[in-house]
């Protein structure tokens, strides 16, 4: 294998740069690393008309959950103005050692309501991230409201060992969707719109993903 060549820089869309390796993570059954996720969540934020909701960077939300010193996480959490948001979407991930930037096997989503006064997790593989999930949402409770619950949600479950990453991106955009929908009661919640997820649709997600990094490179 040519490693150079597969560290080629292939795209770099807003602040994120995708690389050759990138796209065959996506043509294959392959776990799905945090900057084809970090794409897509700024590919959806560009897409999204309304602006408050918030889809937090892997890296900003794997740095919040981790963050050793009180005073460096202020200086992270403070410019995301999440008490602005109506919704905030964060990344989960098992990995917990900051020396370890690429580290850890399981990607799950975890989502702030304001209108619900809920931290919710949807996790595909049966809570794995549960713990996880519960320690970030530790972490930002008090820049959104110290009130907040935490609440396990429907989640459709994984079929596979490696598509944790694409269920996240899936269920984001079913997100996205619905807070965009005009038709929506903003009091009630988006749980019953993930219905309509699973395997198939996520081997969907996949190859749309990939055809909007290969539509975006013929347009660089």
């Amino acid at each position: 294998m040519d490693y150079s060549k597969q560290d080629e820089k292939i795209l770099s869309y807003n602040d994120v740069v995708l690389r050759r390796s990138d796209l065959g993570i996506l043509k294959g059954s392959h776990f799905i690393n945090d900057r084809i996720i970090e794409f897509y969540f700024s590919f959806l934020s560009s897409s999204t008309v309304s602006e408050d909701i918030l889809l937090v960077p892997p890296s900003i939300s794997f740095w919040i959950a981790n963050c050793p010193d009180p005073e460096r996480l202020k200086d992270v959490i403070e410019p995301l103005k999440l008490q602005d948001k109506n919704l905030v979407l964060f990344t989960v991930n098992d990995n917990s050692d900051v020396n370890l930037a690429l580290g850890g096997t399981h990607w799950s989503l975890l989502v702030y309501s304001k209108n619900l006064n809920t931290f919710v997790h949807h996790d595909s593989c049966s809570g794995l991230n549960t713990e996880d999930a519960k320690k970030l949402s530790q972490a930002v409770r008090t820049s959104v409201a110290s009130t907040a619950r935490f609440e396990v949600a429907f989640t459709p479950q994984q079929k596979n060992s490696y598509d944790c990453g694409v269920y996240v991106m899936a269920i984001a955009r079913a997100i996205c969707a619905w807070h965009e929908s005009e038709t929506i009661d903003k009091g009630e919640d988006w749980f019953s719109t993930l219905t309509e997820i699973n395997a198939s649709t996520v081997s969907c997600v996949r190859k749309e993903i990939l055809e909007q990094i290969q539509t975006l490179m013929t347009q660089k």
